[in-house]
């Protein structure tokens, strides 16, 4: 093999084992076979791509200093508990600290490079910002939300007291209770609940839709500020539920949402940016090399 070939084989290399890692958090003779190609198929698109923004004339004006490549090579191996186990990964899989230090080296002038193409994006206005927010509302809307507290009685065979009929005897004895005393709710939990939350009273916090099982989601936004709801039962067990809040849904200000339009309009602006200059460096290259 002549030294281009070799050194394309061992920087792909690399990018195979990125992609396993990436996609399966694992090495690659760890793969089965479909995951080794899949691996293969994604490398092949990210070597590719390093491969062409490397022959741009952008990737020439860029200098990496050494040091840059030491921090970016003390990272990887900051992962392992230590030298040995790091230099033992490397050969595992095909690699070794020249060859990591190579590829290393060709990732940060490709970052590099598709920083300063995205330099050259437009700046993000106000009036971009109010008119994302005015064409979205429904990204910037507060769902309604309940406070809420439960009392839970699990139903268990195995225990008398959890037996089905006792289970149901039990909790009908506490609804009892709370349609005269309502308000002992977060009492009555603390002593009978079987469910962690007991130890705060019952309290589980701030619901949205959705959070619970359907039956105690359908019950508990079905119900009026300080009301219970009846008796239900889940694969859990029976229930009580107290909404204790309604909060209505409401909008999130322009003010107070501006910020974040701008970051996902400016993190857009860079994507389209360097994507369209991907495109155009591919077309120069198809021309320049298509028929070779």
């Amino acid at each position: 093999m002549n030294t281009v070939l070799q050194d394309t084989a061992q920087g792909y290399r690399y990018h195979l084992l990125r992609n396993a890692l990436e996609r399966f958090s694992r090495n690659l003779a760890q793969l089965d076979e479909q995951e080794l190609d899949e691996a293969r198929r994604r490398a092949d698109r990210t070597w590719d791509l390093e491969s062409l923004v490397l022959t741009s004339a952008e990737a020439r004006e860029v200098c990496i200093p050494p040091q840059q490549v030491d921090t970016a090579f003390a990272a990887v191996a900051s992962r392992y508990p230590d030298r040995a186990a790091f230099e033992a990964d490397l050969r595992s899989n095909g690699l070794d600290e020249e060859l990591l230090r190579a590829a290393l080296r060709r990732e940060l002038v490709f970052d590099s490079v598709l920083l300063r193409v995205a330099a050259g994006r437009p700046a993000v206005s106000q009036i971009d910002a109010r008119l994302y927010y005015e064409l979205h509302p429904e990204r910037f809307a507060v769902p309604e939300q309940r406070q809420a507290r439960q009392i839970l009685v699990t139903i268990n065979d195995d225990f008398a007291d959890n037996h089905r009929v006792a289970a149901w005897s039990r909790i009908r004895r506490i609804e009892e209770t709370l349609r005269h005393s309502p308000r002992r709710f977060a009492a009555l939990a603390r002593r009978h609940s079987e469910c962690p939350s007991a130890l705060d009273g019952g309290r589980l916090g701030t619901i949205r839709r959705g959070q619970l099982y359907p039956a105690l989601d359908s019950a508990l936004f079905s119900l009026q500020e300080g009301t219970i709801t009846r008796i239900i039962e889940t694969g859990l067990g029976l229930h009580l539920l107290l909404c204790e809040k309604v909060m209505p849904a409401r909008g999130i200000p322009f003010a107070r949402a501006e910020s974040r339009i701008r970051e996902h309009l400016d993190a857009r602006n860079r994507r389209n940016c360097q994507k369209a200059w991907l495109r155009t460096l591919r077309q120069t290259h198809e021309r320049r090399y298509g028929d070779e």
